[in-house]
Protein backbone atom coordinates (compact mmCIF):
# COMPACT_ATOMS: atom_id res chain seq x y z
CA UNK A 1 0.00 0.00 0.00
CA UNK A 2 1.19 3.68 -0.64
CA UNK A 3 2.20 5.79 2.39
CA UNK A 4 1.65 9.07 2.35
CA UNK A 5 4.44 11.90 2.69
CA UNK A 6 1.96 14.33 4.44
CA UNK A 7 1.11 13.92 8.45
CA UNK A 8 -2.06 16.98 7.39
CA UNK A 9 -3.96 17.40 4.73
CA UNK A 10 -5.00 21.01 3.40
CA UNK A 11 -6.61 20.14 0.24
CA UNK A 12 -7.98 17.64 -1.79
CA UNK A 13 -9.40 17.86 -5.51
CA UNK A 14 -10.02 15.74 -8.18
CA UNK A 15 -7.17 16.15 -11.15
CA UNK A 16 -5.49 15.30 -14.16
CA UNK A 17 -1.78 14.56 -14.41
CA UNK A 18 -0.42 14.99 -17.94
CA UNK A 19 2.92 12.92 -17.98
CA UNK A 20 2.65 11.12 -20.89
CA UNK A 21 -0.77 9.80 -21.52
CA UNK A 22 -3.81 11.92 -19.43
CA UNK A 23 -4.27 10.50 -15.65
CA UNK A 24 -7.36 10.94 -13.43
CA UNK A 25 -6.97 11.00 -9.50
CA UNK A 26 -6.64 12.69 -7.36
CA UNK A 27 -4.29 15.49 -5.96
CA UNK A 28 -3.41 16.22 -2.31
CA UNK A 29 -1.94 18.77 -0.54
CA UNK A 30 -0.30 18.52 2.22
CA UNK A 31 2.32 20.15 5.40
CA UNK A 32 5.32 17.96 3.42
CA UNK A 33 4.62 17.15 -0.18
CA UNK A 34 2.52 17.73 -3.32
CA UNK A 35 0.56 13.95 -4.22
CA UNK A 36 -1.37 13.20 -7.11
CA UNK A 37 -2.80 9.28 -6.87
CA UNK A 38 -3.96 7.45 -9.70
CA UNK A 39 -8.07 6.42 -9.80
CA UNK A 40 -7.32 3.28 -11.79
CA UNK A 41 -4.11 2.23 -10.48
CA UNK A 42 -3.09 2.14 -7.28
CA UNK A 43 0.71 2.09 -7.77
CA UNK A 44 0.29 5.12 -10.01
CA UNK A 45 0.85 8.03 -7.61
CA UNK A 46 3.34 11.08 -7.64
CA UNK A 47 4.78 12.73 -4.95
CA UNK A 48 6.70 15.60 -4.76
CA UNK A 49 8.34 16.65 -1.66
CA UNK A 50 8.34 20.49 -1.23
CA UNK A 51 11.98 20.52 -1.06
CA UNK A 52 12.06 19.71 -4.36
CA UNK A 53 10.14 21.90 -5.93
CA UNK A 54 12.06 24.66 -7.58
CA UNK A 55 8.97 26.19 -8.93
CA UNK A 56 5.60 26.46 -9.70
CA UNK A 57 4.50 27.47 -13.72
CA UNK A 58 0.45 28.30 -14.53
CA UNK A 59 -0.72 29.08 -17.77
CA UNK A 60 -3.59 31.58 -16.94
CA UNK A 61 -5.81 33.36 -19.77
CA UNK A 62 -7.92 36.35 -19.98
CA UNK A 63 -5.95 38.48 -17.69
CA UNK A 64 -6.12 35.83 -14.27
CA UNK A 65 -9.62 35.17 -14.61
CA UNK A 66 -9.29 31.25 -16.09
CA UNK A 67 -5.85 29.34 -15.47
CA UNK A 68 -6.09 25.64 -17.22
CA UNK A 69 -3.33 24.16 -16.24
CA UNK A 70 -0.26 24.59 -13.62
CA UNK A 71 2.93 22.55 -13.63
CA UNK A 72 5.54 21.78 -11.08
CA UNK A 73 9.18 22.47 -12.05
CA UNK A 74 11.44 19.86 -9.93
CA UNK A 75 14.77 19.96 -9.04
CA UNK A 76 16.10 16.91 -10.20
CA UNK A 77 13.03 15.44 -12.25
CA UNK A 78 11.76 18.17 -14.68
CA UNK A 79 8.61 19.22 -14.92
CA UNK A 80 5.11 18.26 -14.28
CA UNK A 81 1.67 19.21 -16.06
CA UNK A 82 -1.64 19.09 -14.11
CA UNK A 83 -4.95 20.31 -13.87
CA UNK A 84 -7.20 20.41 -11.17
CA UNK A 85 -11.51 20.92 -11.01
CA UNK A 86 -10.26 24.28 -9.73
CA UNK A 87 -6.63 25.66 -10.64
CA UNK A 88 -7.29 28.63 -8.76
CA UNK A 89 -7.92 26.92 -5.09
CA UNK A 90 -5.35 24.38 -5.87
CA UNK A 91 -2.35 27.17 -6.42
CA UNK A 92 -3.79 28.99 -3.46
CA UNK A 93 -3.07 25.95 -1.44
CA UNK A 94 0.54 25.60 -2.72
CA UNK A 95 1.25 28.87 -2.26
CA UNK A 96 1.12 28.10 1.35
CA UNK A 97 3.86 26.12 1.34
CA UNK A 98 5.70 27.84 -1.82
CA UNK A 99 6.81 31.40 -1.72
CA UNK A 100 4.63 33.59 -3.86
CA UNK A 101 8.23 34.59 -5.86
CA UNK A 102 8.48 31.03 -7.03
CA UNK A 103 5.01 30.80 -8.69
CA UNK A 104 4.92 32.51 -12.05
CA UNK A 105 2.92 32.76 -15.20
CA UNK A 106 4.14 30.62 -18.40
CA UNK A 107 4.54 32.41 -21.38
CA UNK A 108 1.68 33.61 -23.69
CA UNK A 109 1.84 32.05 -27.45
CA UNK A 110 2.71 34.78 -28.86
CA UNK A 111 5.53 35.76 -26.43
CA UNK A 112 6.94 32.13 -27.73
CA UNK A 113 6.70 32.68 -31.30
CA UNK A 114 8.56 36.73 -30.32
CA UNK A 115 10.98 34.99 -28.78
CA UNK A 116 11.89 32.72 -31.37
CA UNK A 117 11.93 35.25 -34.23
CA UNK A 118 14.18 37.42 -32.04
CA UNK A 119 16.63 34.57 -31.52
CA UNK A 120 16.25 33.48 -34.99
CA UNK A 121 17.44 36.82 -36.23
CA UNK A 122 20.04 37.22 -34.11
CA UNK A 123 21.72 33.99 -34.95
CA UNK A 124 21.62 35.00 -38.36
CA UNK A 125 24.25 38.45 -37.82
Amino acid sequence: MIQSLNTKVDYTVPATSYLGMADYGKVMIGDKAFEFYNDRNARDYIQIPWTEVDYVMASVNFKGKVIPRFAIVTKQNGTLAFSTRDNKATLRAINKYIASERMVKSLTFFQVIKRGLQRLFRFGK
